[in-house]
């Protein structure tokens, strides 16, 4: 699988809602993104990035691999940081973003059983992250709206656009 990079149009599209339980491809898509986020050396991975419409997520935190389908949060801590975030789909560039620093997610294991997770720190920014991406959000538009226009500059410095 090949990771889209922006300005892909893909990237910015809301990814669809699947079933689970009926998407006899999800297994092999699974195996592939996670594949795919370790040969990029990533931490997390949404479908939309390698061109599916599709809102599934593959993640790795703490040497920890999982995979969520349809994931919402579904609560956002107070308290929020600012850190420092790259993306496989926007390479060569650390982009400032505001995150809650503890979120609930919910969403479907690859089964279609209904999970709930409880994240902080890394997990929690990972999450919201790849979210993002399923509805066509990248880290760019999170970027404080003076710093944008020097960041997308480097960005395309670096990747010769």
């Amino acid at each position: 699988m090949e990771v889209l990079h922006h300005p892909s149009p893909v990237l910015r599209s809301r990814a669809r809602e699947i079933d689970p339980s009926v998407d006899d491809d999800l297994r092999e898509l699974i195996r592939a993104m996670a594949t795919t986020m370790y040969d990029e050396n990533g931490i997390g991975l949404a479908a939309p990035q390698v061109g599916v419409d599709k809102r599934v997520i593959v993640f790795d935190v703490d040497d920890n691999l999982a995979a969520l389908c349809n994931p919402v949060i579904t609560e956002l801590g107070e308290e929020v940081v600012v850190e420092e975030e790259g993306c496989l789909s926007v390479p060569g560039i650390m982009v400032p973003v505001e995150r809650a620093r503890r979120v609930v997610c919910s969403g479907q294991t690859i089964e279609g059983r209904e999970i709930m997770i409880e994240a902080e720190d890394l997990l929690a920014r990972v999450l919201q992250h790849e979210i993002d991406h399923l509805d066509g959000i990248i880290i760019l538009d999170r970027a404080p709206a003076e710093k944008r226009k020097e960041l997308i500059k480097a960005y395309n410095e670096a990747n010769r656009l």
